[in-house]
């Protein structure tokens, strides 16, 4: 069972916030909740698609491992984001891991009931399309910090997105271990480690989970900068 708090935080994702009222409640009154506790697997590559995710409380990564061993990030979710539609859409495997990275409760909708739901009410299809396409435009925008920003373009661009404010001073807290931060942005524990001391000249201090920052306006001036630039005062 889900509390009404929760059904609220559902009921507002991407996912189900445009399906028409009754079609969203007969989703989320059909879905289950898992609770897990951090580091445990909520599923694996090549596993059936049965289910689509939306995070109530907490952080999910997404990730690969190389033929080398490595870890790679593909995305972090947390409390409002859904996961899992365009596989459990085609009824196909999951081509990621999923972890969770902090203690986490998720809804588990089941793939049946929504392309059930789909069949019936054209809207959900709709939904679902716009839910995709938000993580399409993520990963292209994910594509784009790697090819045309400095490594401390993308720490800086990762705290603005942390940060509930858009002008002043403000302090984030950094949601999960800087390793996986490092591995969400593109880079080695090592390189974040430096961009964080060059962002130092921009006024971001990191104490342990949190990063103060002077002024949004000069850190985002900073992160759009050209990378020519960028590269010459703290890549």
């Amino acid at each position: 069972m889900i509390s009404y708090g929760e059904r609220e935080i559902a009921n507002r994702s991407l996912l189900l916030s445009s399906m028409p009222d009754d079609v969203r409640s007969s989703i989320v009154a059909a879905s289950s909740s898992v609770e897990l506790t951090r580091g445990e697997s909520l599923f694996a590559q090549g596993c059936p698609a049965d289910y689509v995710f939306v995070v109530l409380s907490g952080w999910v990564k997404l990730y690969r491992t190389t033929r080398t061993g490595h870890e790679a990030v593909v995305e972090t979710f947390t409390r409002g984001e859904s996961f899992g539609e365009a596989v459990a859409f085609r009824r196909e495997a999951y081509p990621v891991d999923a972890e969770c990275v902090t203690d986490c409760r998720l809804l588990r909708i089941g793939a049946r009931h929504m392309l059930k739901a789909l069949h019936a009410n054209p809207e959900v299809a709709i939904a679902m399309l716009a839910s995709t396409l938000h993580h399409l435009r993520s990963l292209v925008s994910q594509v784009e910090q790697l090819k045309a920003q400095t490594g401390a373009q993308r720490v800086a661009a990762f705290l603005l997105e942390l940060s509930d404010v858009t002008d002043g001073a403000t302090t984030v807290t950094l949601p999960y271990e800087k390793t996986l931060i490092a591995g969400r942005l593109g880079l080695k524990p090592e390189s974040l480690s430096r961009a964080f001391a060059k962002l130092k000249e921009f006024g971001v201090t990191v104490d342990h989970h949190h990063a103060s920052v002077d002024s949004v306006e000069r850190l985002r001036a900073f992160s759009e900068q050209d990378p020519a630039m960028a590269w010459s005062k703290g890549q």
